[in-house]
């Protein structure tokens, strides 16, 4: 039998890949020449970041279908779009960690839509 706490590990690996690229993107945001300090840019995908920690900390909780599909599309725009603005910026571990991410929503898109009924065998 499948446990449920395993099919968590895609949300905590959601939530790892966006603490990374958040610390990463702090870092290049307030260290002075980095090329990218202080910039809209860089505070965007900071912001594109939370946003991510936020939907893997929700993502585990939601139990119907529709909105934890509404939730898995909006985590995969977020990962593409912040992908992209990583590249933008020169920050060539913010892609990789978006790629973790992703790992980790389709590991969690093989999560149940319904938790199977435990059921107890006497031998």
């Amino acid at each position: 039998m499948v446990s449920p706490k395993n099919y968590r590990l895609g949300a905590i690996l959601l939530f790892a890949a966006a603490l990374a690229s958040l610390l990463v993107t702090l870092y290049a945001y307030f260290t002075p020449l980095t090329g990218v300090t202080g910039t809209a840019g860089a505070l965007l995908v900071v912001v594109a970041n939370v946003i991510l920690l936020l939907a893997a900390l929700v993502l585990p909780g939601l139990q119907g279908r529709g909105m934890r599909n509404l939730v898995r599309v909006l985590v995969l725009l977020g990962l593409i779009g912040t992908a992209f603005a990583g590249l933008l910026l020169h920050l060539w571990t913010v892609p990789v960690a978006m790629a973790v991410g992703l790992i980790g929503l389709i590991i969690d898109m093989t999560r149940p839509a319904r938790a199977a009924p435990v059921t107890a065998t006497r031998g």
